[in-house]
């Protein structure tokens, strides 16, 4: 070490996931980066006149976790209003629209479950009564639908179907009139951008406290699926250290033209200390719930065999001209179809592909799928805590939609990784809590309809949340290990993530969080 470090952890037990040196005591951080692993007795060596020394207490210390698919800034505005999250049944979710609070006249709400419905359609007449004529904006949990009232359909004009560039829909009834249930972004943005909203002042703090909260979990970073808002993330990081570590990824839409990919290619690398834009989203489909999700044979209700983009051939083309620029892309995939096209795209660039794209959500996949994610080298990036939106009994939304035999194929955390693939884990908050306990124990120990046996050992787990994160975003040189020269992103425990009951794991105490070389949480030992 050619200079002091400004600190040095001790009293730990150390998971450094670095195979040359897998276990230490210590760690030194200097400038924000690991200087030095070991043990106590290499402390006194290290230490200089300037040198922090902070005892750990026995706590397990391991490289800092990432989540690798949340929307910290988008949600602010999708996890607004009454939280109908709990809500389980037509009956609960009358009470709590009736006796929901008003923001400028209209009840505003998110998080709510399909399953709600009762395997019945989504659709205004079941709440109206209940509302006092307010216009109210329903969110359901997947990002990708909403429930929309007479009174908000009309503000926001909507009298009959719509045509959209993307695959889109205002649901009609046979006579031609709103039902009120939205399918996917352009459809429920007609109604969005004219629903009351979040103030600038309000969104700032909410997002000021959110990666506060998201720290206190163990998160050091997140891989952030949209564009966010780069105006408010610089503005706070310029006052403050931000808590994670974002990495943006602005979405690519059908329609898209040479302007407009030009723009996408111009914005990589644009940020500040501790965020950067690097990649750009696609989606390939929507939701097996929405009967968006693009499947190979179509689902109960006879939905689900077209792309999200209407011509399938212009994403391809979209992804060539990025990769061709060297932009990391990440495509939302959730059904078989999906899986399939996106794999085949990046089949398509050649040699000079792998390691830079990447796979979001894969819900359900064939067997002869798995093998190219580490073929091609494509990410697969999941999101064990969605398995709870499914029941094992298969009454669920989801799994009536695919019918036994795909369900079946659900969230294959452990076949992926037996076939080789990068599994990086996240939580896609706010569809799902960002607790990232909750994602390493749902991932070790998979809900519903995922089978018992996809479930991965705790080692792969918080791989899943470190090495296979860092890979996913091509930092596996920098980050992802405790090793001298990666940045100095850790996370502390008081149990040891990889050992403890997955049950015990959730409630797990959290003693430090580091991002950067900062403190950005310290908890009770």
């Amino acid at each position: 070490m050619t200079a002091s470090p400004d600190l040095i952890l001790t009293g730990a037990e150390v998971r450094t996931l670095d195979p040359a040196r897998p276990f230490a005591t210590a760690v030194a951080v200097r400038d924000g980066l690991i200087a030095a692993v070991g043990d106590e007795r290499d402390v006194r060596e290290w230490r200089g006149p300037g040198t922090e020394v902070e005892s750990l207490h026995g706590a397990h210390l391991v490289p800092g976790l990432v989540d690798a698919h949340s929307h910290p800034v988008w949600g602010l505005d999708m996890a607004t209003g009454t939280d109908l999250s709990q809500v389980t049944d037509l009956p609960g979710l009358r009470a709590a629209l009736a006796g929901a609070a008003r923001t400028d006249g209209w009840v505003i709400g998110f998080g709510l479950d399909h399953n709600a419905f009762e395997g019945g359609a989504v659709h205004r007449a079941l709440v109206e009564d209940v509302l006092d004529g307010a216009p109210a904006f329903l969110r359901l949990y997947d990002g990708h639908s909403a429930l929309a009232t007479g009174p908000a359909l009309a503000a926001a004009g909507i009298t009959g179907r719509r045509s959209f560039a993307q695959r889109a829909e205002v649901v009609c009834d046979p006579e031609g009139r709103p039902t009120g249930h939205l399918i996917e972004h352009a459809a429920v943005q007609l109604v969005e951008r004219i629903a009351p909203r979040l103030s600038a002042a309000d969104r700032r703090a909410r997002l000021v406290d959110l990666l506060a909260a998201m720290a206190a979990t163990g998160l050091t970073g997140a891989h952030v699926m949209d564009a966010g808002d780069a105006e408010l993330v610089g503005a706070v990081a310029a006052e403050t250290v931000l808590p994670l570590r974002l990495r943006f990824a602005p979405w690519c839409m059908p329609g898209v033209d040479e302007a407009g990919l030009k723009e996408l290619v111009a914005a990589q690398g644009r940020g500040g200390r501790h965020w950067v834009v690097d990649g750009v989203k696609f989606f390939m489909d929507g939701t097996v719930e929405g009967g968006t999700a693009w499947l190979e044979h179509a689902d109960c209700h006879g939905r689900g065999t077209e792309a999200f983009w209407p011509d399938p051939d212009a994403y391809a083309a979209a992804v060539r001209r990025l990769h061709a620029a060297g932009v990391r892309t990440a495509t939302h995939a959730i059904g078989d179809a999906a899986v399939r096209h996106v794999l085949d795209v990046v089949e398509g660039l050649g040699a000079g592909a792998a390691g830079r794209h990447r796979v979001e959500h894969i819900e359900t996949a064939p067997d002869d799928l798995l093998p190219r994610f580490a073929r091609l080298g494509v990410a697969a990036s999941m999101q064990p805590p969605h398995t709870a939106y499914t029941r094992a009994d298969g009454t669920d939304e989801w799994s009536r939609r695919l019918g036994p035999a795909r369900a079946g194929h659900a969230w294959r955390l452990r076949d992926l990784r037996d076939a080789g693939a990068t599994v990086a884990l996240g939580s896609d908050w706010p569809i799902a809590h960002y607790d990232a306990r909750a994602v390493l124990a749902t991932a070790r120990a998979p809900r519903g309809a995922a089978s018992s046996r996809q479930g991965l050992s705790g080692l792969e787990a918080l791989e899943g949340c470190t090495t296979h994160a860092a890979r996913a975003a091509g930092e596996a040189a920098v980050a992802g290990r405790i090793a001298v020269g990666h940045r100095a992103d850790l996370t502390a425990f008081a149990l040891d993530p990889v050992e403890s009951p997955a049950d015990e794991l959730t409630e797990a105490p959290v003693r430090l969080t580091m991002t950067g070389g900062h403190v950005v949480h310290r908890g009770e030992r």
